[in-house]
C-alpha cells in the first residue's frame, strides 16, 4: 500500500533556503510549486540575477512564482489553485499575509534559525553570533500573523564555536533544518491532528534586519566584539574601516588577550605592522587581522603578510583607522 504523502509548496531565496528545497525534492515530500524572490539586478551591468532558489527550481523544471509581494493577487490564485496540504517557508524575505496563510490545508510551516523565541526576525544568524551567543540553532515553527510568534513543532541546537566560519554555520542550520522538517513532515503524516508547543513567554528578542550601518568598525568598542563583528558579516557584507583614504574590508580577525603592547589610549591605531601580522588596537584589547580586502587593484582578499607587502603606504605603524563610518560601497 502506498504511503500517505503531502502536497507541498515552497517559498524562499538564497542558499539557506535552497539546501532545505534540494532535500524535500530528494525526499518523499518533494514540491511541485515555488516562490520567490524577483531576479535583482547584480554586478557593473546591473544584469538580472536570479537567486539561489530560483536556480534549482529551474534546474529541477518545477513552476515559480515571483510576485514583488503577495499582495500580487494573481500569484496568491496561482498558490491557492495549487491547493498545497503544507506551505514551507525558508527565508522567503516577503511577509505572507493572512490570505496565504489561510491556503494550506495543514498551513504553513517555516524554518527559522534560531532557537526561538530567541532571534525573532530577519537576521538570526547573525544576531545571535554579533551578540555572543555560545549556541543557537534552527526551528519548525507553525506560521501565525506575528513576526516568528507562531508555536514550536521542533527544534535543534548547534554549537556556534564548532563552525570555522559563518558559512558554515549558515550551512550546518540549513542541513539541520531540513532533516527536522523532514522529521515534522513524516509525524504530520502519520498524525495529522499534530499540535505544535507554544513559544515560551520569556527570552523574547527580536533579529533587525542588516543594514550598512552593521558594518561600519567602530574601534571603541572592545576587540572581541569587533571580531564576533567581521565573524559574523564576512559571508556576504563584510565588516568595513578606512586607513589613508583607502576602504577596507576586514574578512577574517582575531581577538588577543591584551597586554602585549602598551595602551596608548588610541582605538584605531596599529601597534604592529610587521612582515607576519597588523594589530590594532581596541577600545579594550587588541584585533589582529587576520584577512582582509581593499578597494584598490583588483579588491582580492589577502593576508596580513601580502597587504603589509602591497600597500606599506598604508599599513605602516602608528596608522590610525578611522573611527567613523567609511563611505559607502557605490
Amino acid at each position: 500500500m502506498a504511503q500517505p504523502t503531502l502536497r507541498l509548496a515552497f517559498a524562499g531565496s538564497p542558499e539557506f533556503a535552497a539546501t532545505i528545497l534540494s532535500t524535500l525534492q530528494q525526499s518523499q515530500f518533494p514540491c511541485g510549486l515555488v516562490l520567490t524572490q524577483p531576479d535583482r539586478p547584480s554586478g557593473r551591468g546591473r544584469k538580472l540575477v536570479p537567486n539561489a532558489v530560483r536556480k534549482l527550481a529551474d534546474e529541477q523544471r518545477l513552476n515559480v512564482l515571483q510576485p514583488i509581494s503577495l499582495k500580487d493577487t494573481e500569484a496568491v490564485a496561482q498558490l491557492r489553485a495549487f491547493a498545497p496540504d503544507v506551505l514551507i517557508v525558508a527565508a522567503y524575505g516577503l511577509l505572507l499575509p493572512q490570505a496565504v496563510l489561510d491556503i494550506p490545508t495543514y498551513g504553513c510551516l517555516n524554518v527559522h534559525a534560531s532557537l526561538l523565541p530567541r532571534w525573532r526576525g530577519a537576521a538570526p544568524i547573525e544576531r545571535a553570533v554579533m551578540a555572543g551567543d555560545r549556541e543557537t540553532g534552527v526551528a519548525i515553527m507553525q506560521m501565525e500573523k506575528g513576526l516568528d510568534t507562531g508555536p514550536v513543532f521542533a527544534s535543534h541546537t548547534v554549537t556556534i564555536g564548532e563552525c570555522t566560519d559563518i558559512a558554515e554555520l549558515e550551512q550546518r542550520l540549513a542541513e539541520n533544518g531540513a532533516t527536522l522538517l523532514l522529521r515534522v513532515l513524516e509525524q504530520l503524516v502519520a498524525n495529522p491532528s499534530l499540535q505544535p508547543l507554544p513559544q515560551p513567554t520569556l527570552g523574547v528578542c527580536y533579529a533587525q534586519k542588516l543594514t550598512a550601518a552593521d558594518r561600519h568598525i567602530d574601534w571603541q568598542q572592545d576587540a572581541e566584539h569587533i571580531a564576533r563583528q567581521v565573524w559574523a558579516l564576512s559571508h556576504r557584507m563584510p565588516a568595513q574601516t578606512a586607513i589613508g583614504g583607502a576602504e577596507v574590508q576586514i574578512l577574517a580577525a582575531t581577538a588577543l588577550a591584551p597586554g602585549e603592547f602598551s595602551n596608548s589610549s588610541k582605538p584605531g591605531k596599529l601597534v604592529e605592522a610587521g612582515k607576519k601580522r597588523l594589530v590594532v588596537e581596541c577600545g579594550s584589547g587588541l584585533l589582529q587581522l587576520d584577512r582582509l580586502r581593499l578597494n584598490r587593484g583588483k579588491g582580492l582578499g589577502m593576508d596580513a603578510a601580502a597587504a603589509r607587502n602591497g600597500y606599506a603606504d598604508l599599513f605602516k605603524a602608528n596608522a590610525v583607522f578611522a573611527t567613523e563610518a567609511a563611505p559607502q560601497p557605490r
